[in-house]
């Protein structure tokens, strides 16, 4: 199309008012969920943008500084998982210092996160973007570096290919130090109920995993992998109790599957720890309210979500964002973790 796209083209394609429009295409309430995504995707096809007058006017506009955040979750799932919980309230602890504003979407795939990420930036509604859930060849690195959006990956270098700022905890070494512990106590034959094996982290994990158990002399160890749900966390930990060769020690890719492991427990008869030890990560308040408590990989989400937007600050603005890691995550001996019984 030849021309500035207008409104009332993308309500006629749309098949809405340019009221409706206005409404959607602004973030205000009025117009539903699927109305709002239908306007948003015809603004997308037809590359529609915001006239000069608006942009200035929402740079002018008080608290006008937003940072994006783009998760591919079901809400439900969302919503019951406590490290996204932290980190969005890390996130937002900075942006309150700075009358910054979080803009959070939910997306079904890559493929819509990277269109959303393009519309905001081509339409200036954010500032800068966080960047979760890495993969290894992620495809959002080369797209938003094209770009040239500020942008802080929240994952290991390695994953953001030199491309992006980013803030990493060391997960490799974080597992270690739970294998070390576990095997110190004496077990031998130690699994893991991960989580999605497409995500970077996911695969660091793994691989430190079956480095340490075999410098450690330890069986080989038994990854499987999920989708961080407390029902996939269940499913997973019954197909390893009921294999002939069951662990006596198994650890969690996160606290609600660690917490649905212990339920799965004693629907086998077994009694945690002496006949199970369970290692949770992200040692969140779940963690301390089960019983036996779970010991934990103890993170400080919230201080990490809160480092994220202050090295995106810093990108914003070009200064030097700092380099290294968050602080590791540290082993919490609780309850659930015991030797194994002779």
């Amino acid at each position: 199309m030849s021309g500035r796209v207008t409104i009332r083209e993308v309500a006629a394609l749309a098949g809405v008012s340019a009221g409706a429009v206005s409404l959607a295409l602004n973030d205000r309430p009025g117009v539903s969920a699927s109305t709002r995504e239908r306007i948003r995707a015809a603004a997308e096809q037809l590359g529609w943008v915001p006239s000069q007058a608006a942009r200035s006017l929402a740079r002018l506009a008080p608290g006008s500084d937003t940072v994006g955040l783009v998760i591919t979750r079901p809400a439900r799932q969302l919503g019951l998982e406590p490290f996204y919980m932290e980190f969005i309230s890390g996130i937002q602890s900075v942006l309150e210092e700075r009358s910054a504003t979080l803009l959070l979407r939910l997306v079904r795939d890559r493929e819509q996160e990277i269109a959303v990420h393009r519309t905001w930036w081509r339409t200036r509604r954010v500032s800068g973007s966080v960047l979760v859930d890495l993969t290894e060849a992620d495809p959002r690195i080369p797209a938003l570096a094209a770009l040239g959006m500020p942008t802080v990956a929240a994952g290991h270098p390695g994953l953001a290919g030199g491309e992006l700022a980013a803030v990493w905890t060391d997960d490799s070494a974080a597992v270690e130090d739970a294998v070390r512990y576990l095997a110190m106590l004496g077990h031998r034959r130690i699994a893991r109920v991960g989580g999605d094996p497409g995500l970077g982290h996911t695969a660091i994990r793994t691989r430190a995993l079956a480095a340490v158990a075999e410098q450690l002399g330890l069986e080989p160890p038994r990854s499987v992998p999920t989708d961080f749900s407390g029902q996939a966390g269940a499913r997973a930990t019954r197909m390893l109790l009921a294999s002939a060769h069951r662990p006596t020690a198994i650890i969690y890719d996160n606290d609600i599957m660690a917490v649905a492991g212990i339920s799965v427990a004693a629907e086998f008869g077994l009694h945690v720890p002496a006949d199970l030890s369970l290692i949770a990560w992200d040692d969140s308040q779940l963690c301390r309210l089960t019983h036996p408590a779970l010991s934990a990989m103890s993170h400080d989400v919230h201080g990490y979500g809160a480092l994220v937007a202050r090295t995106l600050f810093d990108v914003v603005e070009h200064r030097g964002a700092p380099v290294g890691p968050a602080p590791t995550p540290v082993l919490v001996p609780r309850g659930s973790s015991a030797p194994p019984t002779p």
